[in-house]
C-alpha cells in the first residue's frame, strides 16, 4: 500500500485553494494569484516553495505552457479524501426531487427521470443503471395492429410497469382477432407470472394441437412473442445530458471528449463500473484512470447505489470533467439515489 501523504496546515490550505481555483476556471494557478485567493499574508516565494514541495509529492504539476500549477489525479484524490467540505442539499431541491420522482410512474420512467434530474442539477452527464426485473405479473395487455405484419403489444405488469413492444409476425392480424386474444389473456391470466403464462400457453398448444381453434392459435402466436423476455428490449443503463460536457471542450481535449462519448456506448465497461459501485454502501468517486477506462483521462465519476426494500438494485451517478464541483455534486448524487429508491419501493 502507498504511504499516506500528510500535509502541514499551510500546504493543505494552499492545495485546497489551488483545487478550488482550478475547478472554477480550469486554468493553471500562479503563486501570486494563489496568495490573493487564499488570503494569506505570505510571499510568492514562500508559496512557490510550498508548490515545489507539493509537486515533488506528485500532488500538483506545472503544464509546460504555464508557470502556474494544476492538481494531479493524486492531488484531487487527496483533496476529495481529506480536504473536501460537502455542502448540504437545500430543502427546496429535495422537495423538487420528491415531486419529480413520482412513485406512480413505472420503473423505466423513474430511472429516466432520475438520470435527467441529476444531469440538470449538476450540469454533468447523468447515468443510472436500470434494475433487473426479477419477476413480472400480468396486470393488463392490449394488442394493436400495425402495417407490414406487425402488432404493438402494450403490457402492464406489477401494477404500474408499462412495456410497449412491436411484434414481427408471420401474417397480418385484424383488430377483432387481437381483441379476442387480449380478452382471453386478461380474463384467464391476470395476476400470474408472465414467464409462467407463456409456458402454460405453449403447453396447452402442444396438448391440443389437433383441435385448437383459431382464437387460441392467435392467442398463442401473439402472446408467445409479447411475453418472451428479451434482454435487448430493456436498456441496462440510461445516460442523459452528454451535451453538458461539450461546454468543457474548450479546455478539454476534443479527442478525450470523443472517447468519453464512446465509453457511454461500451456496455461491458459501464456495467463493470456499476458492479464495483453496487457492492458496497455510500458514494464512490473515481478520478481519472481510477475508473479503469482507457481514454478516460481528465474526467471523474461520482456514483451512489440505490436500494429497494433493503436490497441494492442499481447505481446512479454523474460523469464529467475531473474539475467538477465535488462539494455540490456528491450530496446531489447521494440524495437523488436515495429518493429514487424510495420512489421505486413505494
Amino acid at each position: 500500500m502507498n504511504t499516506p501523504i500528510i500535509l502541514n496546515d499551510r500546504a493543505a490550505m494552499l492545495l485546497k485553494q489551488l483545487v478550488a481555483s482550478y475547478i472554477d476556471d480550469g486554468q493553471p494557478v500562479g503563486s501570486r494569484q494563489l496568495a490573493l485567493d487564499a488570503g494569506l499574508d505570505i510571499s510568492s516565494a514562500t508559496i512557490r516553495n510550498v508548490m515545489s514541495s507539493l509537486e515533488k509529492k506528485g500532488l500538483v504539476v506545472a503544464p509546460h505552457t504555464s508557470a502556474g500549477r494544476i492538481p494531479t489525479e493524486q492531488g484531487l484524490r487527496l483533496f476529495v479524501d481529506t480536504l473536501l467540505e460537502v455542502e448540504p442539499v437545500e430543502d427546496r431541491l429535495i422537495s423538487m426531487l420528491q415531486d419529480k420522482l413520482n412513485p406512480d410512474k413505472d420503473v423505466g420512467e423513474l430511472v429516466s427521470q432520475a438520470s435527467q434530474l441529476v444531469s440538470e442539477m449538476t450540469q454533468m452527464a447523468g447515468i443510472v443503471s436500470v434494475p433487473k426485473q426479477t419477476s413480472a405479473r400480468l396486470r393488463h395487455i392490449e394488442f394493436l395492429p400495425l402495417p407490414d405484419k406487425r402488432v404493438l403489444a402494450i403490457m402492464v405488469t406489477n401494477e404500474r410497469d408499462v412495456q410497449n413492444k412491436v411484434l414481427h409476425l408471420e401474417r397480418e392480424y385484424n383488430t377483432n382477432e387481437l381483441q379476442h386474444a387480449a380478452n382471453y389473456l386478461n380474463q384467464k391470466f391476470t395476476g400470474q407470472d408472465v414467464d409462467e403464462i407463456r409456458k402454460s400457453l405453449l403447453l396447452d398448444l402442444d396438448h391440443s394441437r389437433q383441435d385448437v381453434d383459431n382464437v387460441m392459435k392467435t392467442v398463442v402466436e401473439v402472446a408467445d412473442k409479447a411475453l418472451s423476455s428479451n434482454s435487448d428490449d430493456q436498456p441496462e443503463y440510461i445516460v442523459q445530458g452528454e451535451t453538458n460536457l461539450v461546454r468543457y471542450s474548450e479546455k478539454t481535449d476534443r479527442v478525450q471528449l470523443q472517447h468519453l462519448f464512446e465509453i457511454f456506448d461500451r456496455k461491458r465497461e459501464m456495467l463493470g463500473l456499476f458492479d464495483r459501485c453496487v457492492h458496497g454502501n455510500g458514494v464512490k468517486i473515481f478520478i481519472g484512470h481510477e475508473a479503469g477506462f482507457e481514454g478516460f483521462g481528465d474526467c471523474s465519476v461520482i456514483t451512489a447505489p440505490y436500494e429497494v426494500k433493503g436490497k441494492l438494485v442499481g447505481v446512479l451517478g454523474v460523469v464529467g470533467p475531473a474539475r467538477m464541483d465535488y462539494d455540490h455534486i456528491i450530496p446531489v448524487v447521494d440524495i437523488t439515489a436515495k429518493l429514487l429508491g424510495d420512489a421505486l419501493k413505494s
